[in-house]
């Protein structure tokens, strides 16, 4: 879109249009659904109905993501700042909705049981300190980037860099995580090895995030939230009505739970299963309470989020985004508890138990990914609830074959976890490219730099980052949730007190911060690696998903101390924050750069 007056009125045309034009999405993918359900009816096998879900909902994200390309700096960066709350609500819910809440979460609310609320708690209290403690008061500073906030803030360029390192660790390894993702939905739906699945999946990405940068991540990312929350509500919606004839699994799901207590206390195959209400039966309190703090921080700390609020036309905007973020986010983690149960219900009352010479397709199907294992030894031939074991990664994807829905509600939910994949690995990939190109290239290398040569940096290190991204999901590093709870950790350590105390204490000095975000990153990142992959000895017991529960602590203490002990920032740096906190105004990021002298 160009600056041109016609390229202005195209653009106002285009946003005074949003709700028609999503309307219309929404409707012709309705018809595409109908479409692939009659066409199984008529007997199309089911892999071409899989070829389709997956081939043309990629198509469709990467016509938006061409129609959206632009060559504009502040275009590719932050869309301009012109997305409506109500719509960067919606782009910032798809950018959250990853593989881990799409395809994991249920999964380990089915695994863990209550236990696993304490992702739910996390990720939803995580976007109260966002609203409260950083959206609106970034937004107002008018940063680009995490790191052009930090640069700008502490003065120089050791802060910013020591930002990006932050930035980069954490977002590959939540990038891995949703390209693990893409990889299973692949292999399952398309019929290929996951080594091969991973790059697949990558070549959707690489479509939006490359050609229009953040414009064409937000309204691509819009159309995918529509996509990935109708895939999730609507199996649970039927199996609600299945089992307790009310098409309201959110209000319902007690009934499933009912017969869940029930089975395991009556059917001898089902021997040696948890209760699913029964609290810290996984976690110890501390590991559970842990876990909660370090996903709240973590969520109000990482890079690809916080952009998403530089995009809104106003600080007002901001806070209203966050609003809306909650609400669209809410729909799906409402959702997912209910999801966890009526699967459960599913597997204990027609898989365990059942003979294995009589066990369902689906359960060969899933085995051949490595996501469902049956044990060798059985003495009686009926299947064990000790004999079996799925992965929480196959839960959902795999939740419309267990209870018998037709095929093409599986093909949608595949669909809708390919959406929440691609769109949240948009969002990452593109806060790396961009902090790559933005905070190292043009800010510390080449300041001089034009409009053309900084984006075809950017795109250049976007397509590295993905490929050698591709590459580490390829090895199956580790489960999904596990690899974004790492992540969480690693932002909330290095970037939350650097953050949060450059807006709420105008004492905090460049010193401070950079050592900060040092100690920070350093003690969780020796914890996470030491506990992971050397056998270290858990500190107190903490697992290294909560590694954070470390690197939070020593950050804001060695924040805090240093810059007691260093002088502290002009006086026109500290006026400059205070006005930040001021509800009201203006204030852009060249007055902080100005107040630096």
């Amino acid at each position: 879109m160009s600056d041109t007056p016609a390229g202005k009125s195209q653009g106002g045309d285009f946003l005074s249009n949003l709700g028609k034009i999503y309307g219309w999405y929404t409707g012709g993918f309705a018809g595409f659904v109908i479409f692939l359900a009659i066409l199984e009816q008529i007997g199309v096998p089911n892999r071409i109905i899989g070829y389709l879900f997956v081939f043309l909902t990629i198509g469709v994200y990467a016509l938006i993501g061409y129609l959206s390309r632009t060559a504009q700096v502040s275009e590719y960066y932050v869309a301009g700042r012109r997305v409506p709350a109500f719509y960067n609500g919606m782009a910032t819910g798809s950018d959250w909705m990853s593989a881990a809440s799409f395809i994991g979460m249920a999964g380990t609310l089915y695994l863990l049981g209550y236990d696993g609320l304490a992702f739910v708690l996390g990720w939803t209290g995580g976007y109260v300190l966002v609203a409260i403690l950083l959206a609106p008061y970034l937004r107002k500073f008018g940063a680009y980037t995490v790191p052009d906030f930090l640069g700008a803030r502490y003065g120089g360029n050791l802060a910013r860099l020591c930002g990006v390192v932050v930035l980069m660790s954490a977002s590959f390894t939540y990038v891995v995580a949703q390209i693990f993702g893409t990889g299973i939905i692949a292999s399952r739906f398309l019929g290929i090895s996951f080594e091969v699945a991973v790059f697949v999946g990558l070549a959707g990405i690489l479509v939006c995030s490359m050609l229009g940068g953040m414009r064409a991540v937000t309204w691509t990312q819009v159309a995918q939230y529509i996509i990935l929350i109708i895939a999730y509500l609507i199996p649970v919606v039927l199996l609600s009505a299945k089992v307790t004839g009310v098409p309201v699994p959110q209000l319902m799901y007690g009934q499933a739970l009912e017969q869940i207590e029930t089975l395991i206390a009556t059917k001898p195959a089902l021997e040696g299963a948890r209760s699913h209400i029964t609290p810290f039966t996984t976690y110890d309190p501390l590991n559970y309470f842990g876990l909660i703090f370090c996903l709240m921080v973590g969520t109000a700390s990482l890079p690809h989020i916080l952009m998403r609020y530089f995009t809104t036309p106003s600080v007002r905007d901001a806070r209203q985004s966050v609003a809306w973020s909650l609400f669209f986010i809410f729909l799906l983690y409402f959702t997912a508890p209910a999801y966890a149960a009526f699967a459960k219900l599913e597997v204990f009352t027609n898989v365990i138990g059942t003979p294995i010479s009589q066990l369902p397709a689906w359960v060969g199907i899933w085995s051949d990914i490595g996501l469902v294992r049956i044990a060798d030894a059985n003495s009686d031939g009926i299947l064990q609830f000790r004999e079996f074991t799925i992965n929480a990664d196959a839960i959902v994807l795999a939740t419309p074959e267990i209870a018998g829905l037709p095929y093409v509600i599986a093909g949608l939910v595949a669909a809708g976890g390919l959406a929440a994949a691609l769109s949240t690995a948009d969002g990452l990939l593109l806060a790396i490219a961009n902090a790559l190109s933005h905070d190292i290239y043009y800010r510390m290398i080449d300041p001089n730099a034009n409009a053309k040569r900084r984006l075809i940096v950017a795109r250049i290190l976007l397509i590295c980052v993905a490929i050698v991204a591709a590459w580490v999901a390829s090895t199956r590093p580790a489960g999904i949730l596990a690899m974004v709870a790492w992540a969480f950790s690693i932002a909330a350590s290095g970037l939350f007190p650097a953050l949060v105390m450059g807006v709420w204490w105008k004492r905090t000095t460049s010193a401070g911060a950079i050592c900060g975000m040092i100690a920070g990153y350093g003690v969780c990142l020796f914890y996470l690696i030491g506990t992971q992959y050397y056998a270290m000895p858990l500190w107190f017991g903490v697992r290294n998903i909560s590694c954070g529960l470390f690197g939070i602590p020593a950050a804001f203490l060695v924040t805090y101390v240093v810059s007691l002990m260093t002088q502290a920032p002009s006086q026109s740096m500290q006026d400059f924050i205070d006005s930040i906190r001021t509800p009201r105004g203006g204030v852009r990021l060249v007055e902080g750069e100005r107040a630096l002298d």
